[in-house]
């Protein structure tokens, strides 16, 4: 993953906003926090009362991690599974999938884990963005430290390919959800105010009605499917 250090994204219209809206609150159920990096969202869910296992391969994220949940497990998952007992009602992959060079045989893997109707929530990136295709028709796919073309990003996903990707692994999708571009982290801090508010609810509705074209994140929550669940 990138070098960059990773923090919660308080914008209400973020990946991280709506995955914590959809599990809502814990009541002391067990979640996995895959590819947990620092900690971030995993400090939060454990707020909300879930008691929360997080899975992270770089030992100095992990590091960084204990102390703000349950349990802080440090494997890299396309090598092997983590020694883990289950069952756990949910799990979160947030912005993960794209880092993996065979996601589905991950997601696979950790079903094992998850307890009959378990929730499954992932965000990854929209490389169908409306950017990203500007930039092709000029002959441009560069590269950056961040965002959809980040460069440690193996794997890329239209809204078509996330959802063949959700059912190869055994995933029944609930609801579809898009985040708009993160003007907030985009825009200098010393110029947000209520203009920015305004123009990001507006970019955050637009996405919402053209979700191939403007949304920036595509965040799925899902069920695991009942043929899979019976062949545990």
């Amino acid at each position: 993953m990138s070098s960059a250090a990773y923090r919660l994204k308080g914008d209400p219209h973020s990946s991280h906003a709506l995955i914590l809206a959809a599990l809502g609150e814990g009541g002391g159920r067990r979640v996995l926090d895959v590819g947990a990096a620092d900690g971030f969202l995993a400090a939060e869910l454990t707020t909300r009362g879930w008691q929360v296992t997080a899975l992270e391969r770089d030992p100095a994220r992990a590091a960084a991690a204990r102390g703000k949940c349950r349990e802080v497990v440090v494997v890299d998952l396309e090598r092997e599974m983590p020694p883990l007992d289950g069952p756990f009602v949910a799990a979160v992959y947030g912005d993960v999938l794209e880092h993996l060079s065979d996601p589905l045989a991950v997601m696979r893997r950790l079903n094992r884990l998850l307890a009959p109707g378990a929730v499954v929530i992932v965000s990854v990136p929209n490389v169908a963005h409306l950017w990203v295709r500007l930039s092709l028709l000029f002959g441009r796919f560069k590269y950056a430290e961040r965002g959809i073309l980040d460069g440690t990003h193996l794997r890329f996903f239209t809204r078509r390919t996330f959802l063949e990707l959700l059912a190869l692994a055994g995933l029944e999708l609930r609801a579809l959800r898009v985040t708009p571009v993160p003007l907030p982290l985009v825009v200098p801090e010393r110029l947000h105010g209520a203009w920015l508010r305004a123009l990001h609810g507006l970019s955050a509705a637009a996405a919402r009605c053209w979700k191939n074209g403007l949304g920036y994140q595509f965040v799925a929550v899902c069920s695991v499917a009942r043929t899979v669940q019976g062949a545990r």
